[in-house]
Order: structure tokens, then sequence, then C-alpha cells
């Protein structure tokens, strides 16, 4: 199955060179480009790509606002992409704001080559960009500007297992499936079904938004 996707950056050459970096993969087609956030989301409506690769900063609409109504589109509309966002270190916040409006990660527009090919195949795939330790310091340093428990995620949790307890908060540490089937002793294949059970309980959309509720939630403490 082809992977559709579209480019959202104000910057011609680094659209350009995405998107012959994505369009040269067997399984990869570049549909559409925009320069901006508006622009994006009428390219994304009208060609109904996979993955959107989103710049934070732009003209007219920025990256958060149009991920935002991307994600979140208005009564009729049933098409709903999975964003990736492209960022920098110094636009932090709106990455965790991405992120809660239901991004599926984001990737250093500095990343190597194989690092894009590779996010936007994850991505596609339904999994959350999250498992460089960047991703992780970064969740905790976002987390930590926030209040530390929200009391209606805390009472949500009420609803998972001991178990299913336990996975998310290896999720949200920043442990791979395999890595949480180690620390757990379980096989691999029962750590995927436990996070299915997880994300159906607590309503989530995907691996992104379970970090972001163990940490409003108070499961895991930034640091801790």
């Amino acid at each position: 199955m082809t992977i559709r996707v579209i480019i959202v950056d104000d910057q011609a050459m680094v659209r350009a060179g995405f998107a012959a970096l994505l369009s040269a993969q067997a399984d990869i087609d570049v549909v559409g480009e925009a320069p901006d956030g508006k622009q994006g989301i009428e390219v994304s409506r009208r060609t109904h790509p996979d993955v959107v690769l989103m710049d934070v900063r732009m003209p007219e609409m920025d990256g958060l606002a149009a991920a935002r109504e991307l994600l979140d589109p208005p009564p009729g509309v049933v098409h709903r992409p999975k964003v990736l966002m492209l960022t920098t270190f110094d636009v932090d916040d709106y990455v965790y704001e991405a992120l809660r409006a239901g991004a599926s990660g984001f990737l250093l527009k500095d990343a190597p080559p194989a690092d894009l090919i590779a996010a936007v195949r994850v991505v596609a795939a339904g999994e959350a960009l999250l498992a460089p330790s960047v991703t992780r310091r970064l969740i905790a340093d976002f987390a930590r500007q926030r209040p530390p428990v929200r009391k209606a995620p805390a009472l949500r949790l009420n609803g998972l297992t001991p178990r299913e307890t336990e996975v998310l908060e290896l999720i949200a540490r920043g442990l791979s499936n395999q890595e949480i089937a180690a620390s757990l002793i379980l096989a691999e294949q029962t750590v995927k079904t436990h996070i299915g059970r997880v994300l159906a309980k607590l309503e989530l959309r995907d691996r992104a938004q379970a970090v972001i509720f163990a940490y409003e939630s108070g499961l895991v403490s930034p640091g801790s």
C-alpha cells in the first residue's frame, strides 16, 4: 500500500528536498505541497493524504493551528490524516501543544534522511514517533510547565488494571514495545494487546497522547 504524503513548509527548498527524498521511495507518494498552514489544510482536504509533514512556524496560519483543524475538523469533514510536526529545539512548547491536539509526533528538521523516511512509515502505520531520547526529554520539559496532576485524567486511571497501568508508565518513559516486554517479562504481542486496551479504555488516539495523559494524570513525574 502506498503512503500518500503532503508537505507543508514555508521554505520552498525544504519542500523540494523532502519531496524528492520521499518520492524516491517505492511505498511513498508525495501528492501535494503548501507554503503555509491555511493552504496546507486546503491541499489536505483535496488530496486526502495519509500523512501531513507540518512545519511549526509559518505565515498566514502556523502549523499548530493547522494541525488542530486537520485533527478536529468541522462537521461534514471525515478525513483525518496523521500529522507529523517538523520542528527545531526553539519551538518546544508548540510541539507539546501539537501532541495534545493529536499530532502523532515530531521530527527535527535536520534529522538524517533515513529518519524522515522511517518517521513517515511509522506514523502512517498508526504508531507515534516517540522513541528518540530527545522526545522523552522534551515531553518531560513540557509536563514540567503544566500543573502536575489534572483531576479528570487521574480519575480515568482507575479504569486500568495494574498491568495496564505499568505498561502506560513504561510507554511514558519512552520504552519501545520490545523494551517493555523485557522489563515486564512478557511476550511482545502481549504488550501490544495491553497497549491497545490502554488506548481504548482511556479513549486516546495513539502512543503520543498516552504519554501526555500519563504526565497530566500524575502517573509519571518529570525527572522521576
